[in-house]
């Protein structure tokens, strides 16, 4: 439930230094810091701390139980050329972790409208995530990771320190993305790609076992690798061979829909206009 910002008994607010918009809405149990500011239309559910020097500028929602550290900025302006100051918003899932000096944008017209984070994601300090991103739940970002706008991050992809990401890729589900990685294509989901450029090196053994999947997930998905990645064969025979062999595994499906997808995108980039 939401409060007006003036039924100030129903939050903490740090001090005399800590500002709130007139048309902010704040839920119960919410801790505000000193020097935080907290702009027109920001709805701050339950349960949420903000530390100090936080910004909300405008246009941001959060859910419950959320936690955002100083010098973290949401909601600013998009660094997009075509942005005409259109209404647009940042939204915010539950149980997110915002560290220090993290970036987060609002969305565009020619993506939406929102730039949209799910629900536990932990962003590290000074990560940045550009307009119209869609980011998943269960993600990892460790330091100074940088997505470009309309960037899709798929639930519980991890990320090294560094890594930076190009406007319209795909980042798969349950992807490791080693640091300082330089992502241009779609990732495969399952898959551990390092380097500049990227390379597909194994599968995620380590964050797939953490998240529950099978052995027989697993083995799949090892034999998947090998065949389109190890010995040889064309695109094309190697995803006739899974289909022989593997057709059965949700997940080997799951990864060659993807990849299909990617191959038909423009410049292995499922979701960017040819146009771009």
């Amino acid at each position: 439930m939401f409060w007006s910002s003036r039924k100030q008994a129903e939050y903490s607010i740090g001090g005399e230094n800590a500002v709130v918009h007139p048309t902010a809405e704040i839920g119960s149990n919410v801790e505000i810091g000193p020097f935080t500011y907290v702009g027109p239309n920001c709805r701050i559910g339950d349960n949420c701390k903000l530390h100090n020097n936080v910004s909300l500028l405008a246009n941001t929602v959060l859910g419950e139980n959320n936690e955002i550290y100083p010098g973290a900025v949401v909601g600013a302006d998009p660094q997009d050329k075509k942005f005409e100051g259109e209404d647009s918003w940042v939204l915010i899932g539950d149980g997110n972790t915002i560290r220090e000096c993290v970036t987060i944008h609002l969305g565009t017209r020619h993506g939406g409208g929102n730039t949209v984070i799910g629900n536990r994601n932990l962003l590290m300090a000074c990560c940045h995530v550009a307009h119209d991103c869609i980011l998943g739940d269960g993600i990892t970002m460790a330091n100074n990771v940088l997505l470009g706008g309309h960037v899709v991050v798929e639930n519980n992809a991890t990320f090294g320190g560094l890594a930076a990401v190009h406007h319209y890729a795909t980042v798969g589900e349950s992807a490791f993305i080693g640091g300082m990685t330089r992502i241009s294509l779609d990732v495969p989901p399952y898959m551990l790609v390092e380097g500049s450029p990227m390379k597909v090196w194994s599968i995620n053994k380590v964050g797939l076992r953490r998240h529950g999947f099978s052995p027989e997930s697993l083995e799949g998905l090892k034999e998947a690798h090998r065949c389109l990645y190890r010995e040889g064969y064309s695109r094309v025979e190697a995803v006739k061979i899974l289909k022989d062999r593997l057709w059965d595994c949700p997940e080997v499906q799951n990864l060659v829909n993807f990849l299909d997808r990617a191959d038909q995108g423009h410049k292995g980039r499922a979701r960017q206009p040819s146009s771009e």
